[in-house]
């Protein structure tokens, strides 16, 4: 079918125009207008719109790329984005966004019932971002694996990075949080960061610390109730560092205090992350919604944090 979730499309026979919210079966698409009525029409009766938006978005793509030749290099900052589309809320398209300085190679891929499909593959050029699937939110039981493959190209010196897989079967708690912007795109939508690497805890090697000598045991000082992981709290020299750098550190403060947490068996710690941009607050709750040692987390004292802070409660 040429037709996929979220593109513009209009009526042949009559003048009625309206967003593909339902793939029906190969000869059949359910068209949604401003009306929020949804239709089921055969392909053959509706052909596809291309506006002016396709056009900026190629002047924008342009300018971006300019920009980012002459800008600090950033080795990291890869994320999928997951977008309301502005019509039908309904229907999310996913984009890949590129906010490193190098050119990625990307193949895209679903995995349903061990079978595969390439859905996307072509250049992303530094700090642009490229459509690459579209679903129905409500469908999200059903969605399929999502598998990224990720090759590093940059003309400037820059160090040698490994290719990039990412997998992830999403949840309907995956998308639990409040929206946050997405600034290459400009719009609101949850955001997902492929080359993070997943922060975990080593369980082995806390239980071994145990059995250390005296000499070799290091002190685990017990955290506090409540932990501040505004930048400007853990490095004096933060004005100088990078938003992967920022990140990272952020991560690492959080990480550290989660383990120490664990190793002195509070029964919960509260975690000041700020509003932001939300990926701070999206990487930990990531984090914790997998962690063996969590029972459950949420926003913390809404009335003095608002989202800004989460609590976790651990075992």
């Amino acid at each position: 079918m040429k037709f996929k979730l979220g593109d513009f499309v209009r009526f042949v026979e009559e003048k009625r125009e309206g967003f593909i919210t339902r793939i029906i079966d190969e000869q059949t698409v359910g068209v949604t207008g401003d009306d929020d009525f949804e239709i089921p029409v055969l392909v053959t009766k509706v052909t596809s719109v291309y506006g002016r938006e396709a056009k900026i978005a190629a002047v924008k793509e342009q300018e971006i790329v300019a920009e980012a030749a002459s800008a600090e290099f950033v080795s990291k900052g890869i994320y999928l984005a997951v977008i309301p589309e502005k019509q039908i809320t309904s229907v999310v398209q996913f984009q890949l966004i590129n906010n490193t300085s190098y050119t990625l190679l990307a193949s895209f891929s679903t995995e349903k019932n061990q079978e595969y499909k390439g859905e996307f593959a072509g250049l992303i050029n530094p700090k642009t971002a490229v459509k690459v699937f579209s679903a129905a939110l409500p469908d999200i039981s059903i969605w399929p694996k999502f598998i990224f493959q990720l090759l590093y190209h940059s003309k400037q010196k820059a160090d040698f990075l490994d290719p990039l897989i990412y997998e992830e079967r999403f949840k309907a708690k995956d998308f639990a949080g409040s929206k946050t912007a997405v600034h290459v795109l400009n719009q609101q939508g949850w955001q997902f960061q492929l080359d993070l690497g997943e922060v975990k805890v080593d369980a082995e090697k806390l239980k071994e610390s145990f059995f250390k000598s005296a000499e070799e045991k290091k002190v685990v000082d017990k955290p506090f109730k409540e932990i501040d992981l505004h930048i400007e709290k853990l490095r004096e020299d933060y004005q100088f560092l990078n938003s992967s750098d920022i990140i990272k550190t952020q991560l690492e403060r959080f990480q550290k205090t989660l383990d120490a947490a664990i190793v002195h068996q509070l029964p919960s710690v509260v975690f000041i992350h700020g509003v932001g941009n939300g990926i701070l607050r999206h990487e930990i709750h990531k984090i914790v919604s997998k962690h063996p040692q969590v029972k459950t987390f949420t926003d913390a004292r809404k009335e003095k944090f608002g989202y800004g802070a989460t609590e976790v409660f651990l075992k």
